[in-house]
């Protein structure tokens, strides 16, 4: 990641949630025709939400509403990771497909976590006026 980050682009987070987003949007080509209203869009919903989100936050000017993106975010994650589970439950996707975007999934959770956690503690320095060390 640049030491600066000027855009959310910057952000190995949302560059990861991008990958991700890519990745699902590929084992979703396999399931059946079926599904293309059905998990298949809601996977790819869910997705999409990851980045979009990170995006959006990053925008945002106040600390606390860039935290509530971020939170929806992982919520989305966890929801995008639920349904992966279900389509090799359902036969619509094989393990190993699934746990390659599920790694993918963890990385992104992990790094998620760590931006939370530092924005957190940036919230509570600011608050407070006093720098952490």
């Amino acid at each position: 990641m640049p030491s600066k980050v000027e855009s959310y682009r910057d952000l190995e987070v949302w560059q990861t949630a991008m990958d991700l987003t890519a990745a699902v949007y590929k084992l979703a080509e396999s399931f059946p025709a079926h599904q293309q209203f059905g998990l298949r869009a809601q996977l790819q919903r869910a997705a999409v939400s990851i980045p979009s989100n990170i995006a959006e936050g990053h925008g945002r000017s106040i600390t606390r509403e860039y935290l509530h993106h971020l939170a929806i975010a992982h919520g989305s994650l966890m929801e995008l990771e639920t349904q992966i589970e279900l389509s090799v439950r359902l036969g619509f996707a094989r393990r190993a497909a699934r746990d390659e975007v599920l790694n993918t999934a963890a990385q992104c959770g992990r790094m998620l976590h760590g931006l939370m956690k530092r924005l957190r503690e940036l919230a509570e320095t600011q608050s407070t006026g006093r720098s952490r060390r």
